[in-house]
């Protein structure tokens, strides 16, 4: 285990907590079962899963009720929401960060859903690889996506938001994966908006 990066410092600590907060309410809970229903729909069957980031649960949640064999797994690197995390009671929890924890076992998908974007990006090669390593056929990437890496403020802070093309970085790395789906949720949607970002499912060869 490496030093730790400004950005996992601040996920860690009292910001990661206030975020937390803000990420409650059944709209987010409904737009989550809207965007996996989506994405799974081409799959073959999953029994198992992990989530990198997986804050409160509502990927876990929505993922439960549509795959309610199947085993999950979170890694959570804020104390506070792997707490709420764990209190679900479906969700095998690891506490730490998407950089060095991971279950032990390969999941059948391994995921991440608006975690890339605030990690450092000299680190995106090691975060590639967990997924990677953690994956026995699927990947997911919900990520914002720009052409070219560009650094966006968040909420008054520097450095702590990225936009790139995060899925075709992770296929060059890892080039047993290949693109089997994609999509967009508009943060404008009629019945299940989020915030903009895009999707891609890709199917280790």
């Amino acid at each position: 285990m490496g030093k730790e990066t400004e950005q996992e410092q601040f996920w860690r600590g009292n910001f990661g907590d206030e975020y937390v907060d803000r990420c409650r309410g059944e709209a987010a809970l409904a737009s989550r079962f809207s965007l996996w229903s989506k994405i799974l729909q081409t799959c073959r069957p999953i029994k198992n899963v992990t989530e990198f980031g997986a804050n409160i649960g509502l990927n876990m949640r929505a993922l439960h009720a549509l795959l309610p064999e199947a085993k999950l797994h979170g890694v959570e690197i804020n104390a506070k929401a792997a707490a709420e995390l764990k209190s679900l009671g479906f969700v095998d929890v690891e506490e730490g960060s998407l950089l060095d924890t991971a279950p032990k076992q390969k999941s059948d998908l391994a995921f991440t859903c608006t975690v890339l974007i605030h990690i450092n990006p000299s680190e995106l090669p090691r975060a590639y690889a967990q997924i990677a390593n953690a994956s026995r056929r699927y990947v997911v990437i919900c990520e914002y996506y720009n052409p070219v890496p560009v650094e966006i403020n968040y909420r008054g802070h520097n450095e702590r938001l990225f936009k790139r093309d995060f899925a075709g970085e992770f296929m060059d790395a890892h080039p047993e994966f290949k693109l089997r789906d994609y999509g967009f949720v508009y943060h404008r949607d009629p019945n299940f908006p989020a915030d903009d970002f895009s999707w891609f499912l890709m199917e280790k060869n």
